[in-house]
């Protein structure tokens, strides 16, 4: 019996941050209905990260790829902003494979993440060669007498603040001598929250030589989801100070 050929197949992903499933949705539509039927797409999204991935099987192989390389350069126009890799990785990969590709080396100073970050980083074999430890100051005390962050700061703007999170970016990378480091600070809850700081309130900063930039987000969910938003978001923001396109969150008034 003759056996039955194998249909070529093409595979392209793209892994994009920042966007809902029903924010997707919405974007996605148009683009859905372009796709010939020897083109499938499938979309996994976990706490505002989100793989696309365009499957084509086809017999005509030239003809394949071109439409591959069409529709996969078609979404990194899309999301030219968002784009975080067009490989199948996840964001910790990505950071550790650009700090890697410079021999730079980070650091985590952690509060609300309670040491999810090096967690995420060390999941990545050989990541040795660039992560260096973490600190998860999780008290007051430990942020002031081991990150050397103001206890004039911590009493005056509150330990999830700008300033001491920003303390906690620099007083970490001192500590431990890295090129790069990253610092949270926020109400995972489900208590813990006030008026003008709810559950969901997370201060963020990430360094990269003498630059330290920050940023507050008001997470949704639980405190699972508080937690693994705040680590995708802090190492995107690494990440794009790495590749030079970050672009500073307007001001901010937390007061």
């Amino acid at each position: 019996m003759k056996k039955k050929e194998t249909q070529p197949k093409e595979t392209r992903h793209v892994v994009i941050y920042g966007y809902t499933r029903e924010e997707l949705r919405n974007l996605m539509r148009h683009f859905e209905a372009q796709l010939p039927e020897f083109v499938k797409i499938t979309m996994s999204s976990s706490h505002l990260v989100t793989k696309i991935t365009l499957t084509g099987i086809n017999s005509g192989l030239e003809l394949l790829r071109f439409k591959m390389n069409k529709y996969h350069q078609f979404l990194q126009d899309m999301f030219s902003e968002e784009i975080v890799t067009t490989e199948d990785k996840s964001v910790s990969q990505v950071l550790g494979d650009l700090l890697a590709e410079r021999e730079l080396t980070v650091a985590c100073a952690e509060s609300c993440t309670g040491g999810n970050i090096a967690h995420k980083i060390t999941q990545s074999p050989g990541s040795s060669a660039y992560f260096l430890g973490s600190v998860v100051s999780y008290s007051n005390d430990v942020k002031a007498n081991v990150l050397n962050v103001s206890r004039n700061d911590l009493g005056r703007y509150g330990a999830v603040s700008r300033e001491v999170v920003s303390s906690m970016a620099r007083g970490v990378s001192e500590l431990m001598h890295s090129d790069c480091a990253l610092a949270t600070s926020g109400i995972a809850g489900p208590d813990g929250g006030t008026k003008f700081k709810p559950v969901g309130t997370v201060w963020m900063s990430a360094k990269y030589g003498e630059k330290v930039v920050t940023e507050l987000i008001h997470f949704t969910g639980n405190r699972d989801n508080v937690i693994e938003s705040a680590t995708n978001h802090v190492m995107v923001m690494l990440i794009k100070l790495l590749r030079n396109n970050y672009t500073e969150q307007e001001e901010i008034n937390d007061d």
